[in-house]
Order: structure tokens, then sequence, then C-alpha cells
């Protein structure tokens, strides 16, 4: 399932920024399910985790790419076109 994104540009070769999501790790909170940020690597928390720190990224950077970083799992997502890649 995948529709047009005008943003694949926007792609980078990243490495990721932790194994957990970074604000959650700071504060002891948990996470459901974690998303990593296609342009810079920040490894956030999915929107059924209670903080929702990768979208919280996306608002805060602009970054409208993630992947899920979970095992198994290869789809990827783009905030602005609301579409999966």
């Amino acid at each position: 399932m995948s529709s047009r994104c005008n943003h694949l540009d926007q792609i980078q070769s990243v490495t990721p920024s932790a194994q957990g999501c970074e604000e959650c790790l700071k504060t002891g909170d948990r996470w459901v399910h974690l998303r990593m940020c296609l342009t810079c690597g920040h490894i956030g928390c999915c929107d059924s985790s209670k903080n929702k720190h990768a979208t919280k990224h996306f608002h805060a950077t602009n970054h409208p790419l993630v992947q899920s970083f979970e095992r198994g799992e290869n789809w990827r997502w783009c905030y602005l076109d609301q579409t999966f890649l």
C-alpha cells in the first residue's frame, strides 16, 4: 500500500539515535512501538504510546518521514502526505 509522496528527497543515510525512545529513556517512561526519523535518525515512540514522541519530533523539526524501528517491520510513513511508502 503506497501512494505518492513528494518528500522522498529528504531521506538520509542515518544512524539510529538510541535503541529506544530517546525522551522516554530519559524520563523512565514506556513505549508501545518505535519510529525512526529518516532525516536525522531520531528514535521516538509511536502514537499508541502515551507520549507520542515520534510525532512530536515531526512537529518540532518538520522532518516528514519515519520508518518503523521494530524488528521484522519495514514500512515507512510520510506525515505531510499522510501515506505509507
